[in-house]
């Protein structure tokens, strides 16, 4: 059961956000000013999911296209696995995100069912390279080449030789360094183009397939265009641009063909970094140099016109990224005066206020991004375990114990944190655990970096409320939870049976429900301290 109240609402009614747009665009870019903060991508979750009920089938994601192929295998249904999915379906490392998981599951859960035209698609955008080197295109070529049954292997291997140099970091740094230029990648780019035709050829008795081998020709056309781009014997200054500028309009290709194979399905929601998706010129310094290129959002935007409307992400703190809240007179601070949760709001809402120092972890709203987007998703805070356990020690006669080595405590419980009302130990009434018990508690998957898990003593009547079943029942309805899925409230894994309910990495669109949970809980914990206290006062009363 979902938590987030936004969400349940939008199921129901049009998403908040898409009463901002003047029309309805057939790419709707939502972005975020900073990779690592995991509330975007929760948000971005219960977003794509609340579109989907009105009509979006498809998003794309700042990850390698190609590679979006194995991920979307699985949430067409596919006998990919999940980890294989979350590993070789993302790159950038952004499938070790616990946000990404629970999007693969839930659009798999979608279209279980569900005839094709309802389907939900998923996508990467990005070209398979990384921003420090690129690989060589063999793995792309032959992939074609298996499609196309063409034997052409020996002579690519031949030409690519030792993968090494192609992948040297050097050579995104020193031209020279670069094969980008080179007689054999020249030949290469020959007989990619030479593929792309001969698939072209083929599709009228060769469609099955068609779509994914198409794929991966423009991925090797893309790795041979950026590496000739590092080839380029530019000025610094110059070349970091051309490389960024390269990497876009490759990006943009990639969004332009997937709203073609989509248009008939529906629009599609596409997720990446502010710079990739703002409508004007993008701007960073790099190795002490500041370039300025054209974005994939500048690029489509001016391909597409109002059919491509932008979200643009404001963060106040990150106790994830370490980044602390905002002065009070920064647009981020501004925006976090009114309220502590999310929210969208129109980009012409927003006043003239002062630019956020700029730091290499966050690229802070300024007056050109918000001139140039149709609305703001300002998230105030992440939400981490220290978060939730500010919010709760500021309850009445709350007490909370850290697990410690010098209290006696297993070292499974190390760091964990225990809440209590008065001077009884025994039974807390909210615990914060960052790691599994191996043997006992493993199934929410508290080992994945940064996942951290409330648990709550609800009680018998709340308990049922919020599952429908009570805690004596649970183990008939273990099998109906992922008790490993952020956002969402679960019968503990190993507590149920006494009424004790969790949720996993909750972001901040929750901290209102869980609040209300906590005033529950902590309620419940003052009346038993209220009766202990009582029965001290008066032993013979029996209350």
């Amino acid at each position: 059961m979902s938590l987030n109240r936004w969400f349940n609402d939008t199921v129901y009614g049009m998403p908040p956000f898409l009463d901002l747009l003047t029309v309805s665009p057939d790419l709707l870019a939502l972005g975020e000013p900073t990779h690592g903060e995991s509330a975007f991508l929760q948000l971005r979750n219960d977003a794509f999911l609340a579109l989907a009920e009105h009509g979006y089938r498809s998003i794309a994601l700042e990850s390698d296209r190609a590679a979006g192929l194995i991920a979307d295998e699985f949430v067409q249904g596919g006998d990919v696995p999940l980890d294989q999915a979350l590993t070789e379906g993302f790159s950038h490392g952004f499938g070790a995100a616990p946000a990404n998981r629970d999007l693969l599951l839930r659009m798999r859960e979608w279209n279980t069912g569900r005839p094709a035209a309802e389907r939900l698609t998923f996508h990467g955008f990005d070209a398979p390279v990384e921003m420090e080197s690129a690989p060589s295109p063999r793995h792309h070529l032959d992939q074609v080449c298996h499609f196309l049954d063409l034997d052409r292997s020996a002579e690519i291997d031949d030409l690519i030789g030792d993968e090494a140099r192609w992948r040297d970091p050097a050579a995104i740094w020193e031209p020279g360094r670069s094969v980008g230029r080179s007689t054999e990648a020249q030949r290469l780019r020959v007989i990619a183009d030479e593929m792309l035709t001969e698939l072209y050829l083929r599709a009228p008795w060769k469609s099955a397939g068609w779509p994914a081998a198409f794929v991966h020709a423009t991925a090797a056309v893309a790795l041979l265009r950026y590496h000739a781009a590092a080839a380029a014997p530019l000025a610094q200054d110059e070349r970091f641009a051309r490389l960024a500028g390269v990497r876009d309009a490759l990006m943009a290709e990639n969004l332009l063909a997937i709203r073609a194979a989509e248009a008939h399905r529906g629009p599609t929601l596409v997720f990446a970094h502010n710079t990739h998706l703002q409508r004007h010129p993008s701007t960073m310094t790099l190795a002490g140099t500041e370039m300025t290129w054209a974005g994939a959002g500048a690029i489509v935007a001016s391909l597409l016109g109002d059919r491509y409307a932008v979200i643009v992400g404001s963060l106040g703190a990150s106790p994830a990224l370490g980044i602390e809240p905002p002065a009070a007179s920064t647009y981020e601070g501004r925006l976090q005066q009114e309220t502590d949760l999310p929210r969208y709001l129109p980009a012409s809402d927003i006043g003239a206020a002062e630019q956020r120092t700029h730091d290499y972890r966050y690229f802070p709203l300024d007056r050109a991004t918000i001139e140039h987007a149709d609305a703001v998703l300002h998230i105030p805070t992440g939400v981490d375990a220290a978060v939730l356990a500010d919010r709760i020690v500021a309850l009445p006669g709350v007490e909370q114990v850290v697990a410690s080595e010098e209290d006696g405590s297993p070292e499974a419980a190390w760091g964990d944190r225990f809440f209590f009302v008065g001077p009884d130990r025994r039974q807390p009434f909210a615990t914060i655990v960052e790691r599994d018990v191996p043997g006992f508690d493993e199934a929410s998957q508290l080992d994945r970096p940064g996942v951290f898990r409330l648990n709550l003593d609800l009680g018998r009547a709340e308990f049922e409320r919020l599952f429908g079943f009570p805690p004596k029942a649970f183990e008939e309805h273990r099998h109906e939870f992922d008790f490993a899925r952020l956002d969402t409230v679960s019968p503990h894994p190993g507590y149920a049976l006494y009424g004790f309910a969790s949720i996993v990495m909750p972001g901040p669109q929750l901290l209102p429900e869980i609040d209300r949970l906590l005033a529950i809980a902590h309620g419940r914990a003052a009346d038993r301290d209220d009766r202990a206290a009582r029965r001290a006062t008066h032993p013979q009363s029996g209350a």
